[in-house]
């Protein structure tokens, strides 16, 4: 006679038909595209919301960098949290904060509210992210299964940023700056509602105490380190003694983090998954890929709207293309991976995007859309590879680390975005300067005008209009292609050098898909 217990089941995906493993994906897929969504709808919002709200220079930017800041601190300690008392639990948490900060914005009338809100949501992001991939890791026990669900995830994540900015500029032409905030509620409510019913709960069954002292290292050295590479970009320097501050005590205090977890038989966080090379090669992939790609696609948003004249709608229609591309890779990613072996696939394309970018800075004569368009439609293609990349981190944890897995996936994107930003963002402001002073000193222009102008790419055309000087507005869009193309060259470089990294790296054979 078969006992009581016996029926009862012993894995969250137990009972779980394949429809009903395909339906929490959707959850667990639809809520990404909400938080991707919500990292670049805020730069269509922006300009409205600040002729509203007046906020200062250094305010506005604390709107855009809070959410990153409280996002990354927090991604290792709410993933800690959630092994302990439930992933489920913690996502259903993470839907309300969303809903809440988002409802605040109506009675938000001062940009230090806006910057509180932000925040807010940034706790929120933070206990969704990496529950999103833990559970589809904890859900499907296929590796087939598992690397479609998370080439869905892939698709979504980079469908989510590109659609961002239109989703933005459409309900801008309809409504106020609030309903970039707002459209969260609805979204995250079915949330909710979908996933009560549909997903399983899920716990790690010995996981040891929880760390405080631990979690609060990692949270301080996080927020530290963000805050200060992001200060270096924006004084397009090294020589920020603040900064320099902050470097040195996130260096130290993740340093000693790590030596904590090491000698911990119940750490925060598993480091110990790095042993795993199939592991490490996915994390380098995430790092350096949104170190080249993320940078890139900014400064391709200010050409298409500055130099080539595009409205920000139409930047963010003329931007989908290496979101499709992406999204259609990242599909086709599994199956090819089972034809030649995940490590060529993630290499190669790495190496692919790699090659888009470095298509930008060595394309001769004038650059154009069409020519911006083929480099995102290889750079889109390409980076589509990082779904096995996500098979390879999330197959390289044991079941009971899948957290810590997707914290650490997480992390690299966000870190690898803001080192690249800092980088080549830096990068390209020093070579946008020094072209526009030669360019602009061939016209006679005084330094008082070329100098303010050399600031931003936006700086130099207010000025040119202002000042009613087209030949200044002509230089600074020459200069900035100049920049653009030099970025593209560093950027693809290193997004090749990362491909080969990543080749030697995973073993001969490497199945991530089956």
């Amino acid at each position: 006679m078969t006992s009581a217990s016996s029926r009862v089941p012993t894995h969250p995906s137990d009972g779980m038909s394949r429809t009903a493993r395909w339906a929490a994906t959707t959850v667990l897929t639809a809520s990404l595209l909400v938080i991707t969504m919500d990292m670049t709808i805020l730069n269509i919002a922006l300009p409205e919301m600040a002729a509203e709200l007046q906020p200062t220079s250094t305010q506005q930017l604390w709107i855009v960098d809070i959410y990153s800041l409280v996002l990354a601190g927090l991604l290792v300690s709410w993933s800690a949290v959630a092994d302990r008392w439930g992933r489920k639990k913690m996502l259903m948490l993470g839907y309300s904060f969303f809903i809440i900060a988002s409802l605040l914005v109506l009675v938000a009338d001062s940009a230090a509210q806006i910057i509180a809100i932000r925040a807010f949501l940034g706790v929120g992001g933070a206990m969704i992210m990496p529950q999103t991939l833990s559970m589809i890791r904890i859900i499907f026990t296929d590796l087939k299964e598992r690397a479609t669900a998370l080439s869905i995830w892939a698709a979504v994540s980079g469908l989510g940023a590109a659609f961002g900015p239109l989703v933005g500029g459409i309900l801008l032409e309809h409504f106020s700056w609030h309903a970039a905030f707002l459209v969260n509620v609805p979204l995250m409510g079915l949330a909710i509602i979908a996933g009560i019913f549909l997903l399983p709960e899920s716990t790690v069954p010995h996981p040891g105490r929880w760390d405080v002292f631990a979690a609060v290292q990692s949270m301080v050295g996080m927020v530290l380190l963000v805050w200060s590479v992001k200060e270096f970009g924006k004084e397009a320097s090294f020589a920020v003694p603040g900064a320099l501050i902050a470097f040195a005590l996130a260096v130290a205090i993740l340093a000693w983090f790590t030596v904590r977890c090491l000698r911990s038989d119940s750490p925060l966080l598993e480091l110990r998954l790095f042993r795993n090379r199939p592991f490490t090669a996915g994390i380098i992939a995430a790092l350096g890929s949104t170190f080249a790609m993320i940078a890139a696609l900014l400064l391709l948003a200010q050409w298409l709207q500055l130099v080539d004249g595009a409205s920000p709608i139409e930047t963010g229609v003329k931007l989908i293309p290496v979101a499709v591309a992406a999204a259609i890779a990242s599909i086709a990613a599994p199956p090819l991976s089972r034809l030649v072996g995940s490590r060529g696939v993630l290499a190669g394309g790495l190496i692919l995007a790699g090659g888009g970018l470095l298509y930008i800075g060595l394309t001769p004569g004038d650059v154009t859309y069409t020519t911006i368009l083929a480099a995102m439609v290889l750079v889109g293609a390409g980076v589509g590879s990082l779904a096995i990349a996500s098979a390879m981190i999330m197959g390289g944890s044991p079941e009971d680390k899948a957290g810590n897995a997707g914290a650490l996936e997480e992390a690299s994107y966000e870190l690898g975005a803001v080192l690249g930003i800092t980088v080549l963002g830096s990068v390209s402001a020093l070579v946008f300067r020094d072209h526009l002073r030669d360019l602009a000193s061939g016209l006679g222009l005084p330094g008082e005008i070329v100098d303010p102008a050399g600031e931003s790419l936006g700086a130099a055309m207010h000025i040119a209009e202002e000042a009613q000087l087209p030949a200044l507005a002509t230089s600074a869009a020459e200069a900035f292609t100049d920049s653009l193309q030099f970025a593209g060259v560093i950027g693809g470089a290193i997004m090749v050098l990362v491909g080969a990294a990543v080749f030697v790296i995973t073993p001969k054979g490497t199945q991530a898909a089956h």
